[in-house]
């Protein structure tokens, strides 16, 4: 079964690639996708994360689905609900460890841990019948853009990166750690420019002192530079779908796209992997964002 699911899924995202679509940025520029973006929910509530949300953004996407809700069969009955016959679940997964004790040679025991994943099958609410009301409601419309890019402000202010501005080019020094941006009124729109500072904190997170990432990269475009990159490009792509905003395929992800198909060939974890980094520095980055809060909270 494991071996199956990172299959299935570096599958779809190698034949979005190969289309030359990026499975991330499919659902903000589709036409049936009204209102605010938000990451896939659970029932109750609670968002997915790291790979289950390119699964689901790619599912919404194939499905024409507007709303964010996805449960599975069970759930769907706990609320007296039936899904639709001939409907067809779609893959999310669950990764933990579980923990083994065995005997050593001299008679000791040792606890080993032991990662596994498991697939199973969710449906989104319009493929189901009979659930409360507040499941089929429509997204809120979209926020006003002053109010967003307020907020978008905030949340990357509060980081106290060394973002400095000027030059025809955006990009993070590992050797001065700084995040270096064009001018603000250089960008097309004001969303541009914040997803393209979210790439940037993202690859601003692999800093040592902060989540020390490393794939090996010795050189501009080799296989370790071409898996940072597609850290930073999912982790500016939940970013975005957390502050509502709406990122942009940038001007260089044509040059990208065969070196990810290399990464993704050669490897079927790999975009496992890759998620699961981009979330993680997404956290981080969210991370900052309450420490502001609580220091806020405090002053008052």
């Amino acid at each position: 079964m494991k071996q199956d699911i990172y299959q299935k899924v570096t599958d779809k995202i190698i034949a979005d690639l190969e289309q030359g679509e990026l499975t991330w940025l499919k659902p903000w520029s589709a036409a049936n996708t009204e209102g605010r973006i938000i990451k896939p929910l659970r029932h109750n509530g609670m968002p997915y994360s790291g790979i289950n949300v390119l699964m689901l953004w790619g599912a919404a996407m194939e499905g024409g689905y507007i709303s964010p809700f996805w449960m599975t069969y069970r759930q769907a009955a706990e609320f007296g609900a039936h899904v639709r016959k001939g409907e067809r679940g779609n893959l999310v997964v669950y990764a933990n460890t579980i923990t083994k004790t065995e005997e050593q040679d001299d008679g000791s025991a040792e606890e080993r841990k032991i990662p596994f994943m498991k697939g199973y099958s969710v449906f989104n609410v319009e493929q189901i019948d009979g659930l409360p009301e507040h499941f089929y409601r429509k997204p809120e419309p979209v926020i006003d853009g002053a109010e967003r890019i307020e907020h978008a402000e905030a949340f990357f202010a509060a980081t106290r990166a060394d973002i400095r501005n000027g030059g025809n080019r955006a990009y993070y020094s590992g050797g001065s750690d700084h995040v270096q941006m064009p001018f603000f009124e250089s960008f097309r729109s004001p969303e541009a420019y914040y997803a393209t500072l979210a790439h940037e904190l993202t690859h601003w997170t692999k800093h040592p002192k902060r989540l020390d990432r490393e794939f090996g990269r010795k050189s501009w475009g080799d296989e370790g530079y071409a898996r940072e990159e597609l850290v930073a490009e999912l982790g500016a792509a939940f970013l975005c779908a957390d502050l509502a905003l709406t990122p942009e395929p940038g001007t260089d992800h044509a040059a990208y796209i065969q070196s990810w198909l290399k990464v993704l060939r050669n490897d079927k974890r790999a975009i496992f992997s890759a998620a699961a980094h981009a979330q993680k520095a997404a956290d981080f980055l969210h991370g900052f964002q309450q420490q502001t809060e609580q220091q806020e909270g405090v002053a008052a």
